[in-house]
Order: C-alpha cells, then sequence, then structure tokens
C-alpha cells in the first residue's frame, strides 16, 4: 500500500507536571511521530488537557486520541473540544474515536451500558456529526440519538478537511465502518466481552488478523490505497532471550509461544528481530503506522531510528 513507516507511543499519566513534559519531549527527540492517550475513567490523566499540556512542550510531536469514547461526550462538545486542540496545536491533532467497550467505565460513572449494536449505531452518527461540524458553515442533522440544528461549529480545525481521523475495532461491522470513514484504521483485539480476558486475547492471533484485514480490504473498497493501516503493540520486549520471553509471555495471553511471536500485538526480541518483524507484518497486514504501549520509547529508539519513514 505503499505507506512509509511511522510510530506512535501509548502513555497515560505520569508523577507530576514536570514528568508528562519530559516525557513528551523525549518521544518528540527520539524520532516517535505521535504521543497518543486513551479515554478511560481509571487512573490516568483526562487526555484533552494532558494532550495540551503536551502540545505546549513540543513543537513537531502529533497528538492522538486511542480512542476517545463516543458515549463520553456530546459529539457536538467534542467537536468543539477537538477543534480547539487543533487550533491551538498548530494542526497537530489525530483523533482516534471509538464506540466504547470498557464495562466497569459505564458501571462506576453511570452511564448506560447498551448492547454493541446500539453503541455502535450511536457511534456512526457521531463519527457523521463531527465531521459535519469540522466542514465550513453551518450544519445540521437528524438522527436517532443526536440532532444538531444549524450550528456553525466554530473555530474549525487548522488541518483540513478535518484532521486525520482513526477509527479502530477488533469486529467486523467497526472495522467496516472504519474502511469506508476513517483516514487510519485501528486493527484491535475484539472487545465485546467488555474486560480483558482469555477470549478477547485469543481475538488478537495473526490468523485472526488476516480475517480482520480481509474485511476491511473488502469494505474499503478504491479507497484502499488512501487507508493508513495502524496497530498497537501492547507488549514490547527488547531481548536477547526472544525465546524464554516468548514462553513467559504466552501464559498472559492464553497460547503458545511461537503464536505469541506472530501475533502483531507483541514485539519480542532484539532491535533487529524486531525490526524484522515489522517489515514482514507490513508486508502481510499492511501495518505501517505502529504504536507502543507504555514506556517503551527509550527501548525501541533504535528500532525507530531505522525504520521511521522508509
Amino acid at each position: 500500500m505503499g505507506h512509509k513507516f511511522r510510530f506512535g507511543i501509548q502513555i497515560s499519566r505520569a508523577d507530576s507536571a514536570a514528568e508528562w513534559v519530559a516525557k513528551a519531549r523525549q518521544i518528540e527527540d527520539l524520532g516517535y511521530s505521535t504521543l497518543f492517550m486513551p479515554d478511560h475513567f481509571n487512573d490516568q490523566f483526562a487526555p484533552v488537557p494532558a494532550l495540551m499540556a503536551a502540545a505546549d512542550a513540543t513543537s513537531t510531536l502529533r497528538l492522538g486520541t486511542m480512542v476517545l469514547d463516543n458515549d463520553y461526550r456530546h459529539p457536538l462538545v467534542l467537536a468543539k473540544e477537538m477543534a480547539t486542540l487543533d487550533v491551538l496545536s498548530g494542526g497537530r491533532l489525530e483523533l482516534g474515536l471509538g464506540a466504547g467497550w470498557m464495562r466497569t467505565d459505564y458501571e462506576q460513572s453511570g452511564i448506560p451500558y447498551d448492547r454493541p449494536g446500539v453503541r455502535i449505531r450511536r457511534f456512526e452518527e457521531g463519527l457523521q456529526i463531527i465531521k459535519g461540524l469540522f466542514a465550513d458553515g453551518p450544519f445540521s442533522y437528524t438522527g436517532a440519538f443526536y440532532n444538531i440544528t444549524n450550528h456553525d461549529a466554530l473555530p474549525k480545525p487548522v488541518q483540513k478537511p478535518h484532521p486525520p481521523i482513526l477509527v479502530g475495532g477488533g469486529g467486523r461491522r467497526v472495522l467496516s465502518i472504519a474502511a469506508r470513514e476513517a483516514d487510519i484504521v485501528g486493527v484491535n483485539f475484539s472487545l465485546a466481552e467488555g474486560e480483558v480476558n482469555p477470549v478477547v486475547a485469543a481475538t488478537g492471533t495473526a490468523a485472526a488478523t488476516r480475517e480482520k484485514v480481509a474485511w476491511i480490504r473488502e469494505a474499503a473498497g478504491g479507497r484502499l490505497d488512501d487507508i493508513e493501516f495502524n496497530v498497537t503493540v501492547f507488549v514490547t520486549i527488547v531481548t536477547d532471550d526472544r525465546e524464554a520471553m516468548a514462553e513467559r509471555v504466552a501464559g498472559g495471553f492464553g497460547f503458545g509461544p511461537d503464536e505469541v511471536k506472530e501475533t502483531p500485538h507483541v514485539l519480542i526480541g532484539t532491535a533487529e528481530q524486531i525490526t524484522e518483524d515489522l517489515e514482514r507484518r507490513r508486508e502481510e497486514f499492511g501495518f505501517s503506522y505502529v504504536v507502543l504501549s507504555g514506556d517503551v520509547f527509550e527501548a525501541m529508539a533504535p528500532v525507530v531510528k531505522r525504520l521511521a519513514g522508509t
């Protein structure tokens, strides 16, 4: 598909403002494209102010959401917040949106945890509203969940026609929406369980990923070449003992060490082995935009230096 490698880091908190700023600057200095933040009600920073602080501390680092839950904010409110963030960062926002999945967020907040089909339909409406509000001029929308009347959302984003939109998922319906609507498609585990458990882990194998990529290609049609394929790596271990570490990690996933080494959500090995794995996965799955989870940015810096932009 011709997309060059770029890398992001997903982090969620720090012990102080100074530490957060230092992390953002280091991530930028090491050649990463984007700092991503999740969106949950557990022990993490709120994404919007934290991303703005990272923007103020950096000059080229892009700012991503991985991903904002449509149910937590009205889409008109979210569009205004995201447009403001894009303006104040000088056009560095990458807007990740999703239908929501973590059951405990809903239980603790009292937000109704509707069945997946309802959440996905509501998310589809929210996505259309945000795109409409980002466009020039007043926008109206009448749907099953939202109604917008002649609203000219200001400010408008710096990036045109809108900031890059990332939609990720692990089920056919969401990935098909992503293939039709998003600039960046994130291939993830299937999170219909509402929590991370062995059933979810089994949906992240290489075989399952091949099926997901096939769904995306089918739904994308003529826009396939324009889509940037994204994957989040949740376990990254730079080590000289790949086999022993894969054996240790396998227990947490519930499948064998060979499958652990093949899943695109895990990277284990020397810098050279990891580089080869990433090149192979881009060739097979199209994954050129790799997001690493946690404070692994220093350990992975040699790989980023070698692959970013190639």
